[in-house]
């Protein structure tokens, strides 16, 4: 005789809808492990910031040194920080970009029948995307090595300002994100995206000396968050100096983090 399993009905099963923290925080990086295979699988995802580091010191140390500068030595110093800062913020509009595109494709709603936390693909997708802020950070430091560019302050605040610009970057990835969430289309997002950003990293202090802009321009350079941080990185990496701008820095990250977060996360569960 075989024995027979009582099986409980439904009415009187104890559900949970509860995850647990250890939980939630083991789905987060495991999807975020899923986004570096898919950069695995897909190499090209980096070009950007592979390719655009090099690109950009290139042409605007040879565009800009000998004007800005007297020469392309004497610029490297300012242009790297400004390059690096620029570079990786840049990068981080991918982030409101693919998860729009696995939203489109329906791959968060196969998500939605996984036993995992709902806001493990989100947290997920930001955490994996801190790699493409290193890595920009460091090919950026590389070309300006090659190119001449001696950070006087030494290789630990080198590290420090790159970590300062990728804490930097990730709080600032959620507004993409969230753009990624509430916004129709992929391409929308990144034109969305590049509207906001390209004025904030261009009139800024990236390229060139604030006294050299026209007066009512300046009072905008001098409270643009990307002028702190770029005069951030230069004072850590030339000088070796964590000054007022870093602490700005840091301040902006966490009041866009305080603001954006949760603004992403509850149009997240929305459709999740």
């Amino acid at each position: 005789m075989t024995a027979l399993s009582v099986i409980t009905p439904p009415s009187e099963r104890k559900l949970k809808n509860h995850v647990s923290l250890t939980q939630s925080i083991a789905n987060s990086l495991t999807m975020a492990y899923r986004g570096l295979l898919k950069i695995k699988r897909t190499p090209e995802q980096l070009f950007d910031v592979t390719l655009q580091p090099i690109i950009f010191t290139v042409m605007f140390a040879y565009l800009f040194g000998g004007a800005v500068a007297g020469g392309v030595q004497n610029y490297l110093p300012s242009l790297i920080p400004g390059i690096l800062v620029q570079t990786v913020i840049t990068t981080s509009v991918v982030t409101g970009v693919q998860l729009r595109e696995d939203m489109d494709k329906g791959v968060f709603d196969r998500f939605k029948s996984l036993p995992i936390a709902r806001i493990a693909p989100l947290a997920g997708a930001l955490l994996a995307d801190t790699i493409r802020y290193a890595i920009a950070t460091t090919i950026t430091f590389a070309v300006g090595f090659v190119m001449g560019y001696h950070p006087a302050a030494g290789l630990g605040f080198v590290i420090v300002a790159g970590l300062l610009v990728i804490v930097s970057s990730w709080a600032i990835s959620w507004i993409f994100a969230f753009f990624g969430v509430i916004a129709r289309t992929a391409s929308s997002v990144q034109g969305i995206s590049f509207m906001v950003l390209f004025p904030l990293t261009f009139l800024s202090n990236a390229y060139v000396p604030v006294d050299s802009l026209p007066g009512w321009l300046q009072w905008f350079v001098n409270i643009n968050p990307v002028s702190h941080l770029v005069t951030a990185v230069r004072e850590l990496a030339n000088n070796g100096v964590w000054g007022a701008d870093a602490w700005y820095a840091l301040l902006g990250a966490a009041v866009i983090v305080a603001i954006f977060a949760p603004l992403t996360v509850r149009a997240y569960m929305r459709k999740a």
